[in-house]
Formats: C-alpha cells, structure tokens, sequence
C-alpha cells in the first residue's frame, strides 16, 4: 500500500541537527513510529485476523453440523463437529503464521536484491528514484539536491525503493504468533457457536433448528458490525449483514443437502 510522505518521509528534507554544548541530535536511519500509528496497525491486523478465523469459523462447522444432522445422531454431529473445530482451528492458526513468515522472506530477498542493484547498478537506481518523484510532478532540476543527498546513504537509498518504488512494508515477525492465536481462537470461538445447542438438547432435529437461528442471528450481527467498523456506513453494515447471511446459508444447505442425499444412497 502506497503511503503519503509523512514527517519521516524521504521525500522530506531532514532538518538541521541542533548542536549543544555537550552533544550533538541524533537523527534514526529508521524512525520510530508514532505510538498511534504503531496501535492503529496493530488494530487493523487484529481486526482483519478476527474477520477471517470468525467468518470461516461461523460458516464450516455451522455446514458440517447441519449436513451431519441429517443422519439423526448427536453423537456423530458433535464428535465429527469438534474435530473439524480444532482441526480447523489450529489450520487456520498455522496459516497465518505461515504468511507472516512467508511475508518476511519475500521482503528480506527483495531487500537484499535492491541494496545489489544500489551497490552494482547506482545509475539505473538514481533513475529509479527520479521516476518514483517524476510521480510527485517533482522535476528533475528540482529533484537532484534531493536525490545527490539520498544516495549519499546505501541504507536511506535501499529502503526508499522499497517504499517508494516496491510499495512494500518491512513485516513485524513479532506480530505472526499474535496473528496466529487471534485467528485461531476467532475460528475456535464462532465454531462452538453453531454447535451449542447439540450439546444441551436431546433431539437433533429441534437443536438443528436452534442452531440455524443463533447461526442467522450472529451472522446478521457480525456482517453489520466488520462492515461498518471498517467504513462507518450503515448501509455497508446492512449490505455486509447481507452477503455474510447468504454465504452462510448457502454452505449449510450445499453441505445438508449433500450428506442427506448420500445417506439415502446407502440406504
């Protein structure tokens, strides 16, 4: 995601070191982030795991339990329901590390790719950077003193062409275990929900029905609220509600009607 210069941006002429009497102000090659700019990400990405383990959570246990129930047998939709919970839970909970580290690995190699063609091809890069600000309707007369004074510093240099000309983010390998329980236990969480009323009520055919009401409810609700929380727009919450509802209903009644049609073959 392409970002607008800020403060610490390259694009931004540093500012003069203030000089005292006892030191000299010292400027970070990598600028600390602001404390509401680092919670904002952190908020984001926590966000975007619930979504993703919730939703899936709230959908494929809720389809396997009503296609199982079909065969009239609580025991089969609970032992069968908790195995695809924790399979599926600890799935989803390794996929995310898997693509946190994955993440990591694609930034490292083209980082070290770019300091190469910084170190061996610095022309073809300096044009590079004059492209990149060409972007900004900076012209070249403009942009020299700027440029000279970037490629004074490989590291400044490297990382602004993965800003700027890559579009890449260095990943916080510190978040992927974060990552990986929230959207394990999100998965965890929205799959027991669909699953409670086999474990309370003695007929499956009344706690199918049970479970399809509060899987209808939580999924109306929990459409509303991902769609609004991220474009404040009650419309959007009501269209989410919406989409999350069909999707769901669709997967339970393919996987119902499948399973009720092979245990007719059997018979």
């Amino acid at each position: 995601m392409t970002h607008l210069p800020s403060e610490t941006s390259p694009l931004l002429p540093a500012e003069p070191p203030v000089e005292t009497a006892h030191h000299q102000q010292h400027v970070p090659l990598y600028p600390r982030k602001s404390q509401h700019e680092e919670c904002h990400i952190d908020y984001s990405n926590v966000l975007r795991d619930i979504i993703i383990g919730f939703s899936d959570g709230l959908t494929v246990p809720f389809a396997l339990t009503a296609g199982l129930s079909s065969l009239g047998s609580a025991k089969v939709v609970i032992i069968a329901g908790l195995a695809e919970l924790f399979s599926g839970m600890i799935s989803m909970g390794l996929g995310a590390y898997l693509a946190a580290v994955t993440e990591r690995d694609h930034y490292n190699h083209q980082e070290k790719r770019e300091a190469h063609e910084v170190q061996n091809m610095p022309e073809a890069e300096r044009d590079g950077v004059y492209s990149i600000l060409e972007k900004y309707n900076v012209s070249r007369s403009a942009a020299t003193p700027l440029v000279d004074e970037l490629c004074k510093n490989p590291d400044q240099w490297v990382r602004f062409m993965m800003d700027f000309d890559l579009k890449l983010d260095k990943p916080n390998i510190h978040q992927a275990w974060i990552s990986a329980l929230t959207m394990g236990l999100s998965y965890f969480i929205g799959g027991l929900i669909p699953m409670i009323p086999y474990f309370v009520m003695d007929r499956v055919r009344e706690a199918l029905f049970v479970s399809i009401g509060i899987t209808v409810a939580v999924l109306l609700v929990f459409g509303y609220v991902k769609n609004y929380v991220s474009v404040r727009n009650h419309r959007a919450g009501l269209w989410g509600a919406f989409q999350t509802l069909v999707i769901g209903m669709l997967a339970a009644g393919t996987s119902y009607a499948i399973v009720r049609g092979l245990d007719r073959k059997d018979q």
